[in-house]
């Protein structure tokens, strides 16, 4: 007898011809594993007002519907009904559920972020069993969480039997520093993807678009100038002023200064200067994409207020004048004399406030706020001296895609958008030393078979014009750029994600895409990073 299939509940109380929900993909999402994934509230107005919880659990979204919505009131004890899994494309949905359709009403998305199990290494086991605490990361929600199965009436799921169970749970808040007597969900009613209250969305649902045909983590971008957002921002003057973004008000200032000059030799972007608004518009509408790679990190920023063409400078410490809303890490670990407390990129308000304040760079921690001494990623840096031509650039990456290969290791390149190409290989369980060493054992490797183009040495005078292999980004608190980041050079480059097939294209280059065509780059080839997101734990293999 064939498996059934995971999603067959949900795809079967659907007719996807009528209905703007999303069908789930017919490739099987990647698993989300032990270090918990993503998480999304929604807010849905059907026959009766409830929450839908959902968290991604093994590749689809766990569900229970939440009649009186999640709180931060650790002496509330709600009702959670468990309901049947949701595929993962449903994170972003937003949108009207027709009439006569399977929970026909409106939906905002009222809350999502990251998810971290507590007390379990197996998340999906803690559900079957009828236990799972959680820690969450959310723009609305913080602090632990608990779902316990036991309310009035609840009937215990057998093993292996399927998630649409109307099991009762009970979902509640533990006294923590998170913790918020009497919150009440209905304070805080709008949409956290849109800035929109059930009732707009309901009078306009296509005000927010839906494309059903990419990608999930795509399905939700819209690079068109007519999004209204984006409308709102071009109809700024050259001065700036007040603009509704995210649920937020941001204020924008001399959005028409130049930041990029016009990038250098043929095309037709030649001669195109690129201001703050440019910069703004890239970081506010790739924000789907790009904030998973930022989203529970500190981030270091390489500001340029006055221009690329002036001198940038390092910013780590979050400024005093920063809004409430932006999340915040306070380093418990930092020196005196260390940045104490960080910028966490966990929503796109917080990109558009720092394409705003300068930050045209955006360089992510390599390991996580909850743990920063266990690196997410093992990072490889091929940094070309000043006589390391491109093609010998891609000699090395070629050789480091043999290495990878040849260890049964799944590396994601990107070329780094000024001269050289970085490669991460995601880890789980690992430390900063196991990744080190590992990646320095690789490139020596690597080294050894075209030792005149590699040069060892710390300092840049001493290497005679050669490449470094940098195994040593590899420590706490150090940095690649973040992929999709913007770098600072003419023309606004973006750093962008690749194949390994790539590397044999004639027509790459380190800066090849732009803020001005990396939209059309994204949507043709979609996140080619998305494998880093979910490593598979173990340790790495011996070289």
């Amino acid at each position: 007898m064939a498996a059934k299939r995971p999603l067959a509940e949900y795809e079967a109380k659907r007719d996807f011809a009528r209905t703007p929900e999303p069908a789930p993909s017919p490739e099987p999402a990647r698993p989300a594993g032990a270090a918990g994934g993503r998480f999304v509230v929604q807010r849905h107005r059907a026959r009766r007002l409830h929450y839908d919880f959902r968290l991604e659990i093994d590749g689809v979204l766990v569900s229970w519907a939440v009649p009186k919505g999640p709180t931060l009131d650790p002496a509330a004890r709600h009702l959670a009904v468990h309901v049947e899994d949701h595929p993962i494309e449903y994170i972003d949905f937003e949108g009207v559920i027709p009439a006569g359709e399977y929970g026909g009403g409106d939906v905002i998305v009222w809350d999502r972020g990251t998810w971290e199990p507590h007390d379990t290494d197996d998340p999906a086991q803690a559900v079957a069993d009828g236990d799972l605490h959680i820690d969450l990361h959310g723009e609305k929600l913080r602090g632990r969480f608990v779902l316990v199965r036991g309310g009035r009436g609840s009937r215990r799921r057998k093993s292996g039997a399927s998630s649409g169970g109307k099991e009762e749970w009970l979902l509640l808040h533990k006294r923590d520093e998170f913790a918020v007597e009497g919150w009440d969900p209905e304070d805080h009613p709008r949409s956290v993807r849109s800035g929109r209250t059930n009732d707009e969305v309901a009078a306009d649902p296509d005000a927010a678009q839906w494309f059903s045909d990419r990608p999930a983590n795509l399905a939700a971008l819209d690079f068109s100038p007519d999004r209204p957002d984006i409308a709102a921002l071009d109809r700024l003057g050259p001065n700036g002023g007040r603009w509704d973004f995210d649920g937020v008000t941001l204020r924008l200032t001399n959005l028409d200064k130049v930041l990029f000059p016009p990038r250098p030799g043929p095309g037709r972007r030649k001669g195109q200067l690129l201001t703050k608004r440019d910069l703004i518009r890239w970081y506010a509408t790739v924000a789907p994409v790009l904030v998973p790679y930022l989203s529970g990190r500190a981030v270091n920023l390489h500001r340029y207020p006055n221009g690329v063409e002036a001198k940038g400078f390092w910013h780590k410490e979050i400024p005093t004048h920063a809004p409430d809303w932006i999340s915040r890490w306070h380093y418990s670990e930092a020196d005196p004399d260390e940045t104490q407390c960080y910028i966490v990129v966990d929503r796109p308000a917080t990109l558009a406030w720092l394409g705003n304040f300068g930050a045209v760079e955006l360089h992510p921690w390599t390991s996580p706020t909850t743990a920063p001494d266990q690196p997410s990623y093992a990072l490889i840096d091929i940094d070309p001296g000043p006589d390391t031509s491109w093609d010998d650039t891609l000699v090395l990456a070629r050789l480091y895609r043999t290495a990878l290969e040849h260890l049964g290791i799944h590396g994601c390149p990107k070329v780094s958008g000024r001269r050289g190409v970085q490669v991460w290989v995601p880890v789980a369980g690992c430390t900063f030393a196991e990744t080190r060493a590992w990646v320095e054992k690789v490139s020596r490797t690597v080294g050894k078979v075209v030792p005149e183009l590699v040069s060892w040495e710390w300092h840049k005078a001493n290497r005679s014009g050669r490449a470094r292999l940098d195994y040593t980004q590899n420590a706490v608190n150090k940095t690649l750029v973040a992929p999709y980041s913007v770098r600072a050079a003419p023309g606004a480059p973006v750093s962008m994600p690749i194949t390994w097939d790539e590397l044999d294209d004639p027509d790459l280059r380190p800066a090849r895409w732009t803020i001005l065509d990396a939209p059309a780059r994204l949507l043709e080839r979609g996140d080619l990073f998305a494998p880093v997101l979910h490593p598979t734990p173990g340790p790495l293999p011996d070289i």
